[in-house]
Order: C-alpha cells, then sequence, then structure tokens
C-alpha cells in the first residue's frame, strides 16, 4: 500500500511543526525531530485540478491543500486560536481557507461541495451532470 506524502522543504522545522500541528494535523513522534517530523491526518490523496477554472492558476502549478469535512468556521476558530492570520474563499468547488506557513507558502483547506462542483463543470462543458 503507497502513502501520498508530500515533502515541503523548511527554514524552520520546529516553526513549521507547531504550524501545521495548529491546523489539526498530528506530530508523529520520529527520530531526528530536529531536521524532519511527519504530520498524518486522518487521509491522504492528490487533486488533479483543470487549469481553466483554477482562478488563473496555470497548467504546473502545486498547491499544498488538505481537504475537510469540518465545517471551517472550526478550522477558522483554531487557526485563531493559533495566532493563524487567514483568508475564507469562496471558490468554484465549495470554499477554502488560504493561510500562509512560517516560510510564506499558502496552504488551502478545502470543504468541497458537491453542488458547486457541478455547475463548475457545467460551466465548463456546457453538459448537465
Amino acid at each position: 500500500m503507497l502513502t501520498v506524502l508530500p515533502i515541503r522543504y523548511v527554514a524552520d522545522v520546529e516553526a513549521s511543526r507547531d504550524f501545521y500541528a495548529g491546523l489539526g494535523l498530528t506530530v508523529r513522534p520520529e527520530a531526528g525531530a530536529a531536521v524532519w517530523v511527519r504530520l498524518t491526518a486522518a487521509a491522504g490523496a492528490v487533486g488533479v485540478h483543470a487549469s481553466a477554472v483554477s482562478q488563473g492558476r496555470p497548467p504546473g502549478t502545486t498547491e499544498l491543500g488538505f481537504a475537510t469535512d469540518e465545517p471551517l468556521d472550526e478550522v477558522a476558530q483554531r487557526l485563531e486560536q493559533n495566532n493563524c492570520p487567514y483568508e475564507l474563499v469562496e471558490e468554484n468547488f465549495g470554499r477554502s481557507i488560504r493561510v500562509t506557513d512560517p516560510d510564506g507558502v499558502v496552504v488551502q483547506i478545502q470543504w468541497i461541495d458537491p453542488d458547486t462542483v457541478r455547475r463548475s463543470a457545467e460551466a465548463v462543458t456546457g453538459d448537465r451532470a
């Protein structure tokens, strides 16, 4: 079985560990914590998104993102408790929170609404699903 494990190369492992733990990921204790930390979520996946409906992201763009079924208001509250400024964004797939990690990388936490996704797809293809 394969597990998706994107790797973020960071300037400060401790600051990044605290940031991502604040988002809701779980720190897995491992040797070498000064240079490496693994944070886990309930599940992982890779998303492939058409750039034509991505609100300006060109082909080849890669973002670090997390999908959640937790209400975004609860995620926002946790970010506020951890002093992480964020932006709530209406997307063509639902809503997302965009927050910047300690290295200046924007991380997206998304709540996907099937009806919004369907409408977005219909707008591009003209087909009704």
